[in-house]
C-alpha cells in the first residue's frame, strides 16, 4: 500500500511516500481501507519529536510508529476475531494508528459508524477536534444555559467545534480569532467575535464563566483576568513557552499547581477517544446541531504541505487528506 513514512523526528519535508505492507488487525481491532484522515497538531508534535517530553510516549530515538495519523474516515476491510461491532463494508469514522496510508489498523473502542450526511473528508475532521471539543465544552468545562463562554483559537479545528457545542447548550459564546477567520467563527453561532491581532481578550474587562484556550500562547495570570471567580478555564494543548523540552505544556503543569489555590478551575484537558463520544457528535452532526468547518484538502503525496499549513496556524477549521 501506498503511505506516508518518516524514518527519524524532523521537519515536515521528513515524510515520504512509500510503499509499505498493510497492517494487520489485532484481536480487537479493526482494518480500515482509508477514505481520508485528518491533519492536526498532535500530528506535528508526533512528527517532528517536539516538545521532547513527547518523545516518552512516542519513541526516544526515533517513532516507533513509522506512518503518522491519528483521524480517519473509511471502509472496513476486515475485522479482529474479538470485534462484533463491524463488518468489512461498514463506513467508520475515529481514531487509529498510522491513517496517512491507504490502509490503518484502529482499535474498535475507538471506532464508530461514519455519520449518515457527512462525506469521508468532512468525517475525517471530526474525530480528534470533536472529542476534544466535546470533553472540553461538555465534561469539563460543564456548559450551562445562559452562561458566557470564550472560546480563543475558534477559527481552528477544535474551536470550531468548540464554538458550536458551546452555542448548543445554550452559551453565550465569543470566539476569538484572526482576521482571516472572523466571518467563518460567526457563521458558526458565535454572537461576538474578537479579532486578536487588534483587540485583547481582557479589552472590554468582561468575564467568563468557561474559558476554553485551544492558542496556547497566553499566562495563566492573562486568562485569570478574563475568568470569572468561579468559572473554569479548559487548556487545551500549548505552543508558546518552555522551550524544546516542554514548550506550552508547562502551563499545563502550572495550572494543576496552582488550581487548588485560587478561586477558579484551571484545567489541563486530557481528551478522551471513544465510541460513546464519538456515537455523541454522530447524533448533534445527524440533527445538523454541528457541522465539521472543513479547511481544504490535500491528496496523499501531499501530506507534508498539509502538516506545514496547520502549523502556520492557517487552517480554517480542520484540514484533511483524502485518499
Amino acid at each position: 500500500m501506498k503511505a506516508i513514512v518518516q524514518d527519524g523526528y524532523g521537519p515536515p519535508e521528513a515524510l515520504e511516500l512509500r510503499d509499505v505492507d498493510v497492517p494487520a488487525a489485532g484481536p480487537d481491532e479493526v482494518l480500515v481501507r482509508v477514505r481520508a484522515a485528518g491533519v492536526d497538531p498532535g500530528v506535528w508534535h508526533l512528527t517532528t519529536g517536539l516538545p521532547y517530553a513527547v518523545r516518552l510516549a512516542a519513541g526516544l530515538r526515533r517513532p516507533r510508529q513509522r506512518v503518522p495519523g491519528l483521524d480517519l474516515a473509511g471502509v472496513v476491510a476486515a475485522v479482529g476475531r474479538d470485534v462484533t461491532r463491524f463488518a468489512p463494508g461498514d463506513e467508520v469514522y475515529g481514531t487509529g494508528m498510522g491513517s496517512w496510508a491507504e490502509y490503518a489498523v484502529a482499535p474498535a473502542r475507538k471506532l464508530a459508524p461514519k455519520p449518515r450526511n457527512l462525506s469521508f473528508a468532512q468525517a475525517a475532521a471530526v474525530p480528534v477536534s470533536g472529542q476534544t471539543a466535546l470533553a472540553a465544552v461538555r465534561e469539563v468545562g460543564r456548559v450551562r444555559p445562559g452562561q458566557d463562554v470564550l472560546v480563543i483559537g475558534a477559527g481552528g479545528g477544535v474551536g470550531s467545534f468548540a464554538v458550536q457545542l458551546a452555542t448548543c447548550l445554550g452559551a453565550r459564546v465569543t470566539g476569538v480569532c484572526g482576521p482571516t477567520k472572523l466571518d467563518l467563527v460567526r457563521s458558526l453561532g458565535a454572537q461576538d467575535v474578537v479579532d486578536h491581532t487588534s483587540t485583547d481578550i481582557t479589552d472590554a474587562g468582561r468575564r467568563y464563566d468557561v474559558i476554553v484556550d485551544t492558542g496556547g500562547n497566553r499566562s495563566l495570570t492573562h486568562l485569570r483576568r478574563a475568568l470569572a471567580p468561579k468559572g473554569t478555564l479548559v487548556l487545551v494543548g500549548g505552543e508558546a513557552s518552555g522551550g524544546r523540552w516542554l514548550q506550552g505544556f508547562d502551563r499545563q503543569l502550572r495550572a494543576l499547581l496552582l488550581s487548588p489555590f485560587v478561586g477558579g478551575r484551571l484545567v489541563p484537558l486530557v481528551a478522551p477517544e471513544s465510541a460513546a463520544h464519538l456515537t455523541a457528535l454522530t447524533e448533534l452532526i445527524e440533527a445538523g446541531t454541528v457541522t465539521p468547518a472543513l479547511d481544504r484538502s490535500w491528496p496523499l503525496a501531499e501530506a507534508p504541505t498539509a502538516l506545514r499549513h496547520i502549523a502556520g496556524g492557517h487552517s480554517r477549521g480542520k484540514a484533511v487528506i483524502t485518499i
